[in-house]
């Protein structure tokens, strides 16, 4: 499942989602596509969905039908709330074994990323790409003086693939009583041990202009 229902409000007046990006070859594309094109060359992934804005699924399935996509078996509307989101695109989906959740804003995932985490996830049913933090991290209080430094050693940065066993997240969402950034949260909330995978720094999650440039370089040296 592509989740690319937001609005881009970082990025000011561009649409992040839909910003052409030119790949070493010299072909341009929007940023949407390459994430789904690694869903698509991956050879574990059956079917995707794709979850965009109500006002964006005729330009979506265009774009589908254009690269000649033939897992995309649904682009649907997304909801009010990154979950909601996940939320239509579950319910889109026919009942399978395993669901793997991506940030459509993340157009430098791989095929080998998405597969590692259907390998992770095996033992408890639920995995995370992540990075561990490199930085020392304060915590402060409201008034911005540091509180204390937190041990970073035990400290990591979610990104997404992330990997569900299907029915598992579906329980996930149904039984969500407040807001979660990313669904391992929701998991993790039903007691269930989500497994930590490394990711990559190149795993980029555009959210400003200075991260649309930085996904354009990495591209345009990608073979």
């Amino acid at each position: 499942m592509i989740v690319a229902a937001g609005r881009s409000r970082r990025t000011g007046s561009i649409d992040k989602l839909w910003t052409p990006l030119v790949d070493a070859k010299g072909r341009s594309r929007p940023l949407l596509a390459y994430c789904v094109a690694a869903f698509q060359l991956c050879p574990a992934v059956g079917r995707i969905v794709i979850v965009v804005a109500e006002e964006a699924i005729e330009r979506t399935q265009a774009l589908a039908e254009g690269e000649g996509w033939d897992k995309v078996c649904a682009v649907v509307a997304g909801g009010d709330r990154r979950q909601d989101s996940v939320r239509a695109g579950l319910e889109s989906l026919d009942r399978c074994e395993w669901v793997i959740v991506h940030d459509g804003a993340r157009p430098m995932v791989t095929p080998a990323l998405i597969e590692q985490g259907l390998r992770e996830a095996e033992e408890t049913g639920a995995a995370c790409c992540a990075l561990p933090v490199p930085d020392t991290v304060k915590e402060s209080d409201d008034a911005g003086r540091i509180v204390r430094t937190l041990d970073r050693s035990r400290l990591w940065l979610a990104q997404t693939p992330q990997t569900f066993r299907y029915d598992l997240l579906m329980k996930a969402h149904a039984q969500a009583t407040g807001e979660a950034t990313d669904d391992a949260a929701l998991v993790e909330a039903l007691g269930v041990d989500v497994r930590l995978y490394q990711g990559s720094p190149r795993n980029l999650k555009v959210t400003t202009r200075d991260d649309l440039a930085l996904a354009q370089a990495l591209l345009a040296t990608s073979t």
